[in-house]
């Protein structure tokens, strides 16, 4: 039937503008809009233009459905099915959206709404990684919104360019000793991290004990085994997966009286419970590594004159997980480093662990020449180097 449309100009007594207007074919109800000019060129121009939209089915009528309606609607049909650690990491991207662009009706989600809000970012000293996540959550929504049929068009989302590796670095025994001195209360937990490569989330829902969604620690075996159900883990299947030795040993250290809920038990500075959610324990765990002195990096932030300006980033949870890998990269071969670190390919392991023992490997050519020729190079070499230094052990 859209080849029968045809769209008319017409001027109104009470319009200044000129109006455009077809009769539907399927209801034959007058549709009626402004061109938006009072030059009769024009108007036929721009009906010409929405005739052919029309006609091809491109034209879609704006929606009227405002953006906290939405929000909550995607809130109960998805986010509440979602587990809750990636529950909460969608809403605080749907929060920052908010507070910078402050849109009204769901159609404000535009490519243009989208750059204003890149930006924005960029100019509060959000780090390329934090930006291109908060897009690619709000990719998510925009297509379930549109799958739905309440967001007429997904817009254009540009990532922004990333340095490829990792954002951090492994740190090294010498720092973590810094960081256990910075927080004595939280020792356990530390050298949980440190020894187990578990990354923040899957250590938040450890338990010693079974519970819906729980990633468990198992002695019951030949040998200490991790459990982790389809829902809390990152690969979305269910698995059973060996434990770090020395992660055991820690773990053994518990007397089997404590050994009931969770495992690890995230407190503030004067000892009191945390909230058991990344978006808090994550800044604890910076805070602490800032305190030590740990610098894993720098980052590009926007002073108060808008100048661009590097600061320095501190070790944070994942950078202890990343030194928990470093370190068995040195013993094991990738794939069972793979295995140890649950990535979904050994490509990942390869990229992010295997390859970045180079300065490893040549300091440890390095010693051993200076040592064949009777030279003391152990002088000489990084003092950074862990390849083969024992793990931490258990205090």
């Amino acid at each position: 039937m859209s080849e029968l449309i045809k769209v008319h100009v017409i001027k109104y007594p009470d319009r200044p503008r000129l109006m455009m207007r077809y009769r539907c074919p399927d209801s034959g109800k007058q549709i009626a809009r402004s061109t938006g000019t009072t030059k009769q060129r024009d108007a036929e121009r721009a009906a010409a233009k929405w005739e052919a939209e029309l006609r091809e089915g491109r034209y879609n009528k704006p929606s009227k459905m405002t953006w906290q309606y939405s929000r909550e609607q995607y809130s109960r049909d998805v986010l509440d099915g979602m587990k809750v650690g990636t529950s909460l990491t969608y809403d605080s991207t749907l929060n920052v959206f908010e507070r910078a662009v402050r849109p009204g009706k769901l159609a404000e989600l535009t490519t243009a709404k989208l750059t204003a809000f890149t930006t924005k970012l960029r100019d509060d000293g959000l780090t390329p990684a934090t930006i291109a996540r908060h897009l690619r959550t709000l990719k998510v929504a925009a297509r379930w919104a549109n799958r739905q049929g309440l967001l007429l068009k997904v817009p254009q989302f540009d990532m922004p360019k990333q340095a490829k590796g990792m954002k951090g670095r492994p740190i090294v025994a010498e720092e973590f000793d810094r960081m256990l001195a910075a927080a004595p209360e939280m020792e356990f937990y530390l050298k949980g991290l440190w020894l187990s490569g578990l990354r923040l989330a899957e250590s938040l829902e450890l338990r010693w004990d079974d519970a819906p969604g729980a990633l468990v620690v198992d002695f019951s075996g030949r040998r200490p085994m991790l459990r982790i159900p389809a829902e809390s883990e990152k690969g979305g299947a269910h698995r059973t997966l060996a434990m770090a030795p020395e992660f055991a040993e820690l773990l053994q250290t518990v007397p089997v009286a404590q050994r009931r809920g969770f495992v690890f038990r995230p407190v503030t500075k004067s000892g009191e419970p945390m909230a058991r959610t990344r978006h808090a324990v994550g800044p604890r765990f910076t805070a602490i590594g800032e305190k030590a002195g740990v610098i894993v990096g720098e980052r590009e932030k926007l002073d108060s004159d808008g100048k661009p300006v590097m600061v320095k980033s501190f070790a944070s949870a994942h950078d202890l997980r990343r030194a928990f890998g470093f370190r068995w990269s040195r013993r094991v071969l990738p794939t069972i480093l793979r295995e140890l670190m649950r990535h979904e390919t050994v490509e990942t392991t390869l990229r992010y662990y295997v390859g970045q023992n180079a300065e490893s490997t040549a300091d440890e050519l390095w010693r051993a020449m200076g040592n064949n020729q009777g030279n003391n190079s152990e002088s000489q070499t990084n003092p950074s180097d862990t390849g083969n230094r024992k793990s931490l052990p258990v205090r």
